[in-house]
């Protein structure tokens, strides 16, 4: 991410500003990063996520949310776009406005070259703040590898490693598998 601004914006004038914007920009204690654009295949891989998610949970109360939607962690004041949101049960939002959502339960980040360290760092570290967050998925561009980053009992995370495109990748949080082959389906490495 690199700063837009030197100026220290509030929440409320950074979401003023990033609902008049025609590009994407996070926000971080009082600053605000542009976003960078994605790959052919990023973009492949979350249309991939988003279209077996909706179908495998399309009888359940829970819907499934991409990139538009932008995503605020309450604890430490990040405002980010995560690639892939689930939202179970009643969505919440920032206020009124319905664009910033706060209580998602499962949340994917399709791994980037140049976002790969921040968001193992960094995201990681402030999606595992956010309460009804239960599991953080890690995808990776390079090779048929999922990252499932699942809570446990006294606000401890298990990793769980899954490689193959034979494989399966179990998802807790919304009672749902997805198997690798369609997650990775069209993609070349």
């Amino acid at each position: 991410m690199a700063s837009q601004s030197t100026t220290f914006l509030t929440e409320e004038e950074y979401l003023a500003i990033e609902r008049k914007a025609e590009t994407k920009s996070e926000y971080f204690r009082g600053e605000m990063f542009a976003m960078s654009g994605g790959s052919f295949s990023h973009a492949s891989l979350s249309t991939n996520i988003v279209g077996e998610l909706r179908s495998l949970l399309r009888t359940k109360h829970c819907r499934v949310l991409t990139e538009a939607m932008r995503l605020r962690v309450s604890t430490s004041g990040l405002y980010t776009y995560p690639d892939v949101m689930v939202v179970c049960g009643k969505p919440e939002f920032v206020d009124g406005v319905k664009d910033t959502l706060v209580n998602p339960v499962l949340i994917f980040e399709v791994l980037s070259t140049s976002t790969e360290a921040h968001d193992r760092g960094f995201k990681l570290e402030h999606y595992q703040k956010i309460p009804s967050v239960r599991e953080f998925v890690m995808v990776s561009q390079t090779e048929p590898r999922v990252e499932v980053y699942r809570r446990q009992e006294g606000d401890n995370w298990l990793l769980i490693n899954i490689r193959g495109l034979d494989a399966t990748v179990r998802l807790e949080s919304v009672d749902c598998s997805i198997a690798m082959d369609e997650i990775y389906l069209n993609i070349e490495f």
